[in-house]
């Protein structure tokens, strides 16, 4: 229950096969198990020691992979930093985390400059990058290349892995702490659900911060699969990558495998190596699956649901489901069955199980359950009750315990793929000095899935418009979390009997005629 022990299989099974390859880099697992235990020793020798935490601001690439494995066989915690944070943003994550050294690429370099006098642990800045290393910052394969070979510091079971940050209701992130079992865990629930196996080519194309991909970077390592990486998505890279390296497997959110699957090239690109795609982290419409496969009819495709807060994995609907007739035509709408070692049960708001149809909170319990939320034990006592996680999902469960998600209890948007939390949101537009009452939902968008969208009451006398707003927002918060457009009212906004802002009513012109309130 270790994460560096897969590691240790790939190099004795597969050692001088491929292992990586990122920018024409190709290296075998003997490399790359030599490079990470150097990154070890380098991170030793900076001071780094047993439950430290390091982080990093990247996009993908096969040092970040190095970085996954190398911070823990040094003993230490791994905290992704979100690459479409604002800067006020990250500086908080690296402060909260206590992380001690960030690991940082070409692309956020400028980003330094905003952060200089904000950092109160941050004491040594890696440079992981292609160009010449910065002044003031160390250079990473100098480090790999004068470090020794560190031995593991084989820390595992419910000692922390990692802190994956995730947005707060509170409007304030929280780092949620997964432990060695319970991501090893999740490899175990992976695997077999989502038909990982020896050999499998798998494209990063999801951002590698994110815990959806997290799954791929283990359950891949733990099969002695092959990695290959591009910076980010965009249509024409991804497209491109699978055919040029004859991919196999890969997990798109829905919104990147809308762009994909619509994009007027795609016929122009030979994707016959595709074997399977994994689609989740936001609401799939039905009309982008159905695209899917009738794009891609030889790629079986399988939904994933989960929360970090589950290392991610909690249901999943197979291949077996996507199908458009017979008997189980359209159960390709669900998030599917829970995975093998975890329970999934429909709850009231006192936690007893509903009927079945039974609309109620999705709650989840296993060894993939998170530690608990860094440094926030209250937050902690909240979420986790008796051993169950309450995803504040709102969903119901077939006869077969097929599970459909219906509507979120938390109040959160989900715009391509990405956790907006309103609460947020709202905390940064109510720093306009016009504003007297604002309230953010998530309005359907068929690219996006839904879009954030304010409604805003303005004091007395005086003025602002939808742009006002907007760039108020973007000073203070990371762009994917700005309003995209902003309704005024003159009378102040609907409230219940305790006084909270009717969010249902201000809701309903824009759900109206749907059967569910995400998109």
């Amino acid at each position: 229950m270790y994460l560096t022990q897969a590691l240790k299989r790939a190099v004795q099974q597969r050692g001088n096969e491929l292992a990586t390859w990122c920018a024409g880099r190709e290296r075998t697992w003997i490399e790359c198990h030599e490079r990470i235990t150097r990154l070890a020793g380098a991170l030793q020798g900076l001071g780094v020691k047993a439950g430290d935490r390091v982080a990093i601001l990247a996009m993908n690439s096969d040092r970040y992979l190095e970085y996954f494995y190398g911070v823990p066989w040094a003993g230490a915690v791994f905290v992704p930093i979100n690459t479409r944070l604002a800067p006020a943003e990250i500086a908080f994550w690296l402060n909260d985390s206590g992380s001690e050294v960030l690991l940082i690429d070409d692309r956020f370099i400028e980003v330094l400059a905003a952060l200089d006098g904000q950092l109160e642990s941050v004491r040594e800045v890696v440079y992981i990058g292609d160009g010449e290393t910065p002044d003031g910052l160390l250079d990473y394969e100098r480090l790999l290349a004068e470090a020794s070979p560190a031995d593991d510091a084989e820390r595992g079971y419910n000692d922390i892995a990692g802190i994956f940050y995730t947005g707060g209701t509170t409007g304030r992130s929280k780092g949620v702490m997964l432990s060695h079992q319970n991501m090893t865990c999740n490899n175990f629930n992976v695997i077999p659900s989502l038909g990982f196996k020896t050999g499998m080519r798998w494209l990063h194309a999801a951002p590698m911060f994110h815990i959806a991909d997290g799954l791929a970077v283990f359950g891949v390592t733990m099969c002695a699969g092959v990695h290959f990486f591009i910076p980010g998505f965009t249509p024409a890279a991804t497209l491109q990558a699978i055919a040029d390296h004859r991919i196999t497997n890969g997990l798109l959110v829905p919104t990147m495998l809308n762009m994909l699957v619509n994009d007027p090239n795609v016929g122009d690109y030979d994707l016959s190596s595709l074997e399977a795609i994994v689609y989740g982290a936001s609401p799939m419409p039905e009309a982008v699956v159905q695209r899917a496969m009738e794009v891609l009819p030889e790629c079986k495709f399988t939904h994933a649901y989960g929360q970090t807060e589950l290392a991610p994995l909690a249901t999943c609907t197979g291949p077996e489901y996507h199908v458009l007739d017979g008997p189980d035509a359209g159960m390709y709408k669900s998030a599917g069955q829970a995975v093998l070692g975890v329970e999934v049960k429909i709850c009231d708001e006192n936690g007893v199980e509903v009927d079945r149809g039974t609309v109620g909170e999705i709650r989840v319990r296993g060894p993939n359950v998170m530690l608990g939320y860094w440094n926030r034990p209250d937050l902690t006592e909240q979420a986790v009750r008796d051993g169950w996680m309450c995803t504040g999902d709102g969903g119901r469960m077939d006869e077969r315990g097929f599970v459909f998600v219906v509507d979120r209890m938390k109040d959160m948007i989900i715009s391509g793929g990405e956790n907006v939390y309103s609460a947020e949101v709202e905390n940064a537009i109510h720093q306009h000095p016009a504003v007297a009452e604002a309230a953010v939902i998530g309005i359907p968008d068929d690219k996006w899935g839904e879009t954030v969208h304010a409604i805003v009451h303005l004091k007395d006398g005086a003025q602002a418009d939808a742009d006002a707003i907007i760039g108020h927002c973007h000073n203070l918060i990371a762009g994917f979390k700005c309003p995209r457009s902003v309704d005024f009212r003159d009378q102040p906004l609907p409230l219940s009997g305790a006084g909270k802002i009717l969010k249902t009513e201000l809701r309903k012109p824009f759900w109206e005629g749907r059967d569910k309130q995400v998109s």
